[in-house]
């Protein structure tokens, strides 16, 4: 599946598929960094997610460790990998209309996976919050725990 995601970003954002592994890697990770429930679920379902998050903020020197994520899930700790994710992004040569597209992709290709609404995804991812998902039985919803 990660795979899929990668080449439907890069086709829609239009960049070369190695930019696109890097940038979604970014992505990954910024959302790892903010400590969100959704991201683990995103782990466990999405095979390499974590890998590709881990390799990136390896090869980025992205902050790690306990110390950093506590400061890290704090407002300003969250708002701090927020600009840094777009920065990192930028820095790899992407431009705002590509960020754009790569994000709208993710939402829209992971939202569908985990039933979210396209927006509602990456709320979560750097929000830290989880929103409401459908349940197994319709016309009721639950919160992700």
């Amino acid at each position: 599946m990660l795979k899929d995601i990668i080449s439907v970003a890069a086709i829609e954002s239009g960049v070369e598929e190695p930019a696109a592994r890097h940038a979604v890697g970014v992505i990954l990770n910024a959302a790892q960094r903010q400590g969100g429930d959704l991201i683990e679920r995103i782990f466990a379902q999405v095979p390499g997610a974590r890998t590709l998050s881990a390799s990136t903020a390896t090869r980025e020197g992205a902050p790690r460790g306990p110390i950093a994520q506590l400061i890290e899930q704090t407002p300003g700790g969250r708002q701090h990998v927020t600009f840094d994710m777009f920065f990192r992004l930028q820095r790899a040569g992407l431009g705002h209309a590509e960020i754009s597209s790569l994000m709208n992709t993710l939402s829209r290709v992971l939202g569908k996976r985990f039933s979210l609404g396209e927006t509602a995804l990456i709320a979560a991812l750097f929000e830290g919050s989880a929103p409401a998902i459908q349940s197994e039985n319709p016309g009721r919803s639950s919160a992700v725990a």
